[in-house]
């Protein structure tokens, strides 16, 4: 990436008001809090400094600077929000239990109060009245049919990117027409000298393919600014971000929205809960295999093949609650499944199951040395169940999808009914919208109703 357009996205002007207002904000809190001139000193600056350098990393994080950002209300008010409560926190933190600082707390909340209200009135401020008086909007060509440009233009308006949209120019000498048009593709280079343009944008439809590269270089002479809108290929309701590999623009479709940092964040909850589940279990484990070992003869592990993250094979590991030709007799009973598809196998009054293993069962105790799978990767506390290898033979493509994350102990399936749930389809449902709304808290609320379930003996067996 060259080193001159690192910072084109970005709303310089909005951060040096931040970084104003919250100046402003440290000066009333010293007048309100009638300190006289004690909130001058170099400890007080530095709690201000502080703290506006964390609320400013936490907008940026949460691409507030970004000029393409949408400016809607709400979420503007959601992520000033957000950043205020994480420059807060970890400022009081450092301040009272860290550094164990003399602060005067009567300043410190005046403060905080004084800095939100800014702060959040500053975002509106840039939007509606600085950027308005300051911004020198380029003048712009569109190169492309206008009536596809209706969704960009609204888009551009719910953005901070300023532009004067001067005209449209059309792809087709065809197509021109005085009332839609300012000129043709083929007289560009006029167009341009004539409008005084600084800045194109052509739309790359796939149905519309144009060789760009000529017109590209032709404004490149001209030291016209060239933005090309991908909108080649359509993929549903897939998410897209652009990023760059070298010189390689590259334009990124994808469906599962964990980004590293939250792979990242989900694999520590996912081994930190796996070894307290498994410290914590030990001893029901413990005696649960010898209970096991009592009854019948065969291993106290079940160990079975299964399909994880995408087609993985892994060995999930559970307590053994069957009888040991237990998968030898499922074929017999397949027509007594209480699934209304093939593609699952459960049934109540399973003749398999062991006198153990149906208390096992009923209480999830067989589901215990699932931890083990978690800490070793193959597993994740919460995601899809893993399906069996002869159950993804009859899956047809969309119900891949629900693979496309690691499979969990449990999952929103598991704390929406379970047992009642019956069609296929609607535990590929359950399964798509928890990969669509991923978040820690939403994993936190599904762990903690598993937990719920397990007590009230409800829904398994």
């Amino acid at each position: 990436m060259g080193r001159f357009n690192r910072g084109a996205s970005t709303n310089l002007i909005y951060i040096m008001f931040d970084i104003l207002f919250g100046l402003l904000a440290y000066i009333l809190a010293g007048l309100f809090s009638r300190m006289g001139t004690t909130f001058l000193e170099q400890s007080y600056f530095l709690i201000c400094v502080a703290f506006m350098l964390i609320f400013v990393l936490a907008n940026k994080e949460s691409r507030l600077y970004n000029v393409t950002t949408f400016f809607y209300v709400d979420r503007i008010i959601k992520r000033v929000t957000k950043s205020f409560i994480i420059a807060g926190g970890v400022t009081s933190t450092l301040l009272f239990y860290v550094g164990r600082a003399k602060v005067d707390q009567r300043f410190y909340i005046i403060y905080l109060v004084t800095s939100f209200v800014l702060l959040l009135g500053n975002a509106f401020f840039v939007r509606y009245v600085l950027m308005k008086r300051l911004a020198d909007a380029p003048r712009t060509l569109i190169i492309g049919n206008r009536e596809r440009f209706q969704k960009f233009e609204r888009f551009v308006g719910q953005s901070n990117l300023e532009m004067e949209i001067v005209g449209y120019v059309c792809i087709s000498d065809d197509d021109f027409t005085e009332d839609e048009y300012v000129g043709k593709l083929s007289e560009l280079e006029d167009v341009i000298h004539q409008l005084a343009i600084d800045q194109v944008y052509i739309m790359q439809r796939r149905s519309n393919q144009i060789d760009i590269q000529p017109y590209l270089n032709m404004c490149m002479e001209m030291g016209v600014t060239v933005r090309i809108i991908m909108n080649a290929f359509r993929a549903g309701a897939a998410q897209t971000y652009v990023s760059s590999v070298g010189t390689y623009p590259i334009l990124t479709y994808h469906m599962v929205s964990l980004n590293t940092t939250e792979r990242f964040i989900k694999r520590c909850i996912d081994i930190i809960g796996s070894l307290f589940g498994i410290i914590l279990s030990s001893p029901v484990m413990l005696i649960t295999a010898i209970l096991i070992k009592i009854e019948s003869e065969g291993p106290v592990i079940f160990k079975q093949e299964r399909v994880g993250q995408n087609g993985r094979h892994f060995f999930m590991y559970k307590f053994r609650s069957m009888c040991v030709d237990a998968e030898e007799k499922k074929q017999e009973l397949m027509e007594q499944n209480e699934m209304d598809s093939s593609f699952m196998f459960k049934m109540q009054d399973d003749p398999r199951i062991t006198k153990v293993g149906r208390f096992i069962r009923k209480t999830s105790i067989d589901e215990l040395p699932q931890f083990f799978n978690v800490l070793k990767g193959d597993m994740s506390l919460v995601g899809t169940r893993p399906p069996t290898l002869d159950e993804v033979e009859l899956y047809e493509r969309g119900h891949w999808r629900r693979m496309s994350i690691k499979p969990g102990i449990t999952g929103m399936w598991q704390v929406s009914g379970r047992s009642s749930i019956t069609d296929f389809d609607e535990i590929v449902e359950l399964d798509t919208q928890y990969i669509d709304r991923w978040n820690v808290l939403l994993d936190l609320q599904i762990l903690i109703k598993t937990v719920l379930q397990v007590f009230r003996k409800k829904g398994a067996y």
